[in-house]
């Protein structure tokens, strides 16, 4: 069999693009806005982060990280007989199509033990690290603008 240059030429876009597809459908195609943080008042060490996600395929946040602080956790307040808890969470499913919201009294992202006071206007940058279904993991960067706590431009 006789190769022409026409025909590997052929025979690699081929290989690429195949393979360029089999990447695209990788990734999880995350969309994040309306990220912000809560900012600091005195000599706090923890605030929380809020925003809201949609994954265009089945995906989980799985991790977040952050410069402003030495630890950042995802979390969940529950009730429990009463009483509104804050617990760690391994992973916030992310499913198709759908937005997940983390606010204030729901799912957010704790940075504790932070390297500095956030101030109101502060923009505060957030690595998400995002699984897909195939466990393939992505980072997705956010910058989150600071709020006050009495500020009207988010919900509580």
């Amino acid at each position: 069999m006789k190769l022409t240059f026409k025909k590997i030429l052929a025979q690699t876009i081929a290989a690429i693009s195949i393979t360029t597809a089999m990447s695209f459908t990788a990734h999880a195609q995350v969309a994040v806005k309306d990220a912000w943080v809560r900012a600091t008042v005195g000599p706090q060490k923890v605030t929380g982060a809020f925003l809201q996600i949609t994954a265009t395929q089945d995906a989980k946040l799985v991790a977040a990280q952050s410069d402003a602080a030495k630890k950042v956790e995802l979390h969940t307040m529950e009730m429990d007989k009463d009483v509104m808890r804050m617990r760690e969470i391994a992973s916030l499913d992310l499913p198709a199509g759908k937005t997940v919201e983390l606010k204030p009294g729901s799912y957010h992202i704790m940075l504790i033990d932070l390297n500095k006071p956030v101030k109101e206007g502060d923009t505060v940058a957030i690595t998400l690290v995002i699984e897909n279904k195939d466990k393939k993991r992505e980072n997705i960067e956010v910058k989150a603008t600071a709020k006050s706590l009495t500020s009207s431009s988010h919900k509580m």
